[in-house]
Formats: C-alpha cells, structure tokens, sequence
C-alpha cells in the first residue's frame, strides 16, 4: 500500500497508475463503482465528457475494461488520483488504431470529482499522463473539448497544448450547441 493513500488528511493527489491500482485489492474493488459514481455525477451536472445523459455502471465498467486491455497491450495509459483512500479523478489516453496515426494518442477523459475541483487533482492526472505518453514514444498527444469548457482548456494550454482547430457549433447537448475545439501536445519537440 501507498504510505500517502493511508492518511485522509493529505492535500496533495496521489496518482496512480493502472498496475500500482491493480496491486492493492481493495482500491481495485472499488475502482468501477467509484469511477461511475465520478463520471455519472459530473455528466448529471452538466460536464462535457462524452455523454449527453450519465452513463450506466455498465457502460462505464466497458469503457474501464477496454482501457485496461489497452493498457496491457501498451496501447494505452490509465491514472487514477485519490486523496486519501477515495478516488477523485481519472483520466486516461488511448493510441490510435489507425496503423499511419499508431505513433499518437488521444487524452479522452479527465474526469475530477466535484468536490475535488481546485485542488490539483486534473493537473496532477494530466502531467502523469503526458509523463507516460512520453515514456511510451507517442509523439503527438491529442484531446478535444467542448468550448465551453474553459477550466480544462485553461489547463491543456498551461500543460503546453496549443488548439489546432475549431468545429463551431458541433456538440450537441439537447437543442444547445457547442465548439469542439482540438489541441495538441508535440512531444517530438520536447526533451
């Protein structure tokens, strides 16, 4: 076990990979439930990660299962931050599948629990998953967001992500409509 994760007064997120969660029993137990509780919360709140309505544990423990596999094969990173022994974010990259696009990935999702918000938990989910990205030889790491989403992108762009592009008017939440907006991260040009 993770000496940090013992105390619950710790300020500071420890971010796990997806081995160092498969290791400790019980923090992978929980870990479904507790991203579904993450991720249906959020989306209920109105967060734009993908989903108009919040997703079903199913639907969230396929998406965690396919991640996972993707992780095994090299395919793919998974981080999961706690403060204490409570999950508060995930966040995770997928390469792509397309064989003249395998040198890149795509950050899909950076989910931080509401109550967490403000206190470094997306930085600290990005920054390990930039780390890991580097470490496995992607070359250009690339995510979307929806234009609305100031926060995040105020964070992509800290992080050194610079847009690419702009579908104005592109996500469609009922009858409202939204930019998706492209970054890029280029880890060729960083040493």
């Amino acid at each position: 076990m993770n000496p940090a994760m013992t105390s619950g007064a710790t300020s500071e997120p420890v971010v796990l990979d997806a081995m160092a969660l498969a290791s400790d029993p019980e923090l992978e137990a929980r870990f479904a439930e507790s991203s579904h509780r993450i991720l249906a919360d959020l989306v209920g709140g109105g967060a734009a990660l993908g989903w108009v309505a919040p997703p079903s544990r199913d639907e969230v423990a396929e998406l965690l299962g396919h991640v996972i596999s993707a992780t095994q094969a090299g395919d793919a990173a998974l981080r999961a931050a706690y403060l204490g022994r409570r999950l508060v974010g995930l966040g995770y990259w997928l390469r792509y599948a397309r064989p003249t696009h395998r040198p890149h990935a795509d950050l899909e999702k950076i989910a931080v629990d509401a109550a967490a918000h403000g206190r470094g938990v997306g930085r600290a989910l990005t920054t390990a998953l930039i780390a890991d990205a580097r470490e496995a030889g992607i070359e250009v790491l690339t995510l979307d967001a929806r234009g609305d989403n100031t926060g995040a992108l105020h964070l992509y762009r800290s992080l050194g992500f610079t847009e690419y592009g702009r579908l104005p008017d592109f996500v469609a939440v009922g009858e409202l409509r939204y930019d998706k907006v492209f970054c890029m991260l280029d880890l060729r040009r960083q040493g």
